[in-house]
């Protein structure tokens, strides 16, 4: 098969090497355009087009999909099948027609569970029991397509971050797996009509959390949101960010009270305690909590 990717971020890298290692052909590479990085700002390739580059594949990266002439490149490339993980930008019908298989999505989910840009974050935060990938057809609404295969997991105990790079490793397998159903002749399944959730990007806003929930919702809240955007509350009315955390004994603390052993850093919740395991304290760099808990915190209160 013929295939063109598309993919942006470091997550779709792992498919990208998946399928240039399968008996397939990829004719091409689609990604974002460079973008600023770093404190230069300077104009960077996405981690695909770096990787597309160091395979020696032509790359596309056109400002949108819609434009002509990358559409006009696409027909000459001929693909059978355009695999895509986290592109990034949504597709035109025009774009969508052209290979002959369609366009086939690596999502980072169970659908219907979690359509949408922040799947793994929301499976998190939701404290789901399971986790897992789905590789479906590619149609106008949002993750909606037939399904070619899916595969799950009990829920790790682990940071969204982690979870999403674990499954960037065995989506690209399915992937492969995928592209091959679809040369054999092979044909999806419609997606179920009921348990559709959707997974919105999670703001700096919803990450803020409030100390008066339960200690397992916080838990999963704190997991969910790191890396990114990062859990945080205030402390002496500057952002406190926690990154990682679990449920503890509970102690005799309120909700956002500290306390600290030799071991470990403690806060008290509305109901149950947590154990801090991961911070970054206002004009400190993130650090082991209870590193910096040996400044001396117990009794402050996070609000």
């Amino acid at each position: 098969m013929r295939l063109v990717f598309a993919g942006t971020p470091d997550v779709a890298v792992p498919a990208l090497d998946a399928l240039t290692d399968s008996a397939h052909e990829v004719v091409a590479v689609l990604t974002r355009p460079d973008a600023p990085a770093g404190r230069g700002r300077r104009l960077t390739p996405s981690p695909v087009a770096a990787r597309a580059e160091e395979l020696g594949l032509e790359i596309l990266k056109p400002a949108h999909p819609r434009d002509a002439h990358f559409q006009d490149r696409l027909r000459e490339l001929a693909p059978d099948v355009c695999p895509v993980v986290a592109y990034g930008a949504l597709l035109p019908q025009t774009a969508l027609d052209i290979p002959t298989h369609g366009w086939v999505n690596l999502h980072f989910s169970l659908l219907p569970r979690w359509r949408g840009a922040a799947p793994v974050q929301r499976a998190v935060m939701a404290g789901d029991a399971e986790i897992g990938t789905s590789c479906f057809e590619i149609v106008r609404a949002l993750d909606a397509g037939d399904v070619y295969l899916t595969e799950s997991f009990p829920m790790p105990d682990a940071t969204a971050g982690e979870l999403l790079a674990q499954l960037a490793e065995s989506g690209a397998r399915q992937l492969t797996r995928t592209i091959d159903l679809i040369a054999a002749g092979i044909h999806p399944t419609p997606q179920a009509d009921d348990g559709v959730t959707l997974a919105a990007k999670i703001t700096v806003e919803e990450a803020r959390l409030d100390l008066r929930r339960p200690a397992g919702e916080l838990r999963n809240h704190i997991m969910g949101c790191s890396p990114d955007p990062g859990a945080w509350c205030e402390l002496d009315g500057q952002r406190f960010k926690i990154y990682r955390a679990r449920v503890a004994e509970p102690l005799d603390l309120g909700p956002g009270r500290l306390s600290a052993t030799k071991r470990q850093l403690f806060v008290g919740t509305g109901d149950g305690t947590l154990e801090l395991l991961e911070v970054q304290a206002p004009g400190k760099k993130r650090m082991a909590a209870i590193d910096w808990a040996r400044q001396g915190v117990t009794g402050k209160v996070l609000s």
